[in-house]
């Protein structure tokens, strides 16, 4: 089975995934994968993250999710990787779906990239992001902001420390990172739970401890306690 079609093998729930700018499905397949093996059903959708516009993206999107939904027992869950987090926003508050549950934000952009910044100085904004260098920047314009809508849904953010070359991202941002994002900018009011892990922005959803705090918030609406340190 491809990891754009949905597959209905368990009984836990059912749960959207949704990858990132410049991504494919295959970077949350392991995610996915791990969400199966605890009976989820699953559905992972490509869709073109710096092509169109974020209302495109998510009426484009829409029809499939419907469908997914129907064929779903309960609710239906997010988890979401960096841009795809903000397409979940924008994606609630344009539609408005009954069915939604909770969600489990990865490296998410709430409140933009550092890096947007940097490639619009560099006049490289528009070529390497396209029409979402609007969507990830720090400082949004109204319109945008209105399209992401406030957090009214149970949601736990997941933020990585650990960006894979330091020495690149840290003199841009000057706080904790995961090389891509700023953990400071992860956070978005209306968020239920808030924890990071020591990942970086591009494997985080890939990460051991991602995948079984994802698990435990989607079964409990909450990350889980780490277990107190040794003296």
């Amino acid at each position: 089975m491809s990891s754009t079609d949905p597959s209905h093998s368990g009984r836990a729930g059912s749960v959207i995934l949704l990858h990132g700018i410049w991504a494919l499905p295959v970077m949350m397949e392991g995610m996915a994968r791990a969400l199966r093996g605890h009976g989820y059903a699953t559905l992972n959708p490509l869709y073109r993250s710096r092509a169109h516009a974020i209302e495109r993206i998510v009426d484009g999107l829409h029809p499939r999710f419907e469908r997914f939904a129907r064929e779903a027992e309960g609710p239906v869950h997010f988890v979401t990787h960096s841009m795809g987090s903000l397409v979940l926003r924008a994606y609630v508050a344009r539609h408005r779906p009954s069915w939604l549950g909770r969600a489990v934000m990865l490296a998410p952009p709430n409140d933009g990239s550092a890096w947007v910044d940097l490639m619009r100085g560099l006049r490289l904004s528009g070529l390497v992001l396209g029409p979402s260098a609007d969507l990830l920047a720090p400082r949004r314009t109204p319109a945008m902001r209105a399209a992401l809508g406030e957090v009214d849904f149970p949601l736990g953010v997941i933020a990585g420390t650990r960006p894979l070359m330091a020495f690149a991202s840290d003199p841009i941002f000057r706080e904790p990172n995961d090389g891509k994002v700023a953990v400071r900018a992860t956070h978005v009011g209306g968020q239920t739970d808030h924890i990071t892990v020591s990942a970086s922005h591009v494997w985080i959803s890939r990460h051991r401890e991602t995948i079984r705090q994802t698990i435990a918030f989607l079964a409990d609406g909450r990350f889980a306690k780490r277990p107190p340190a040794v003296p």
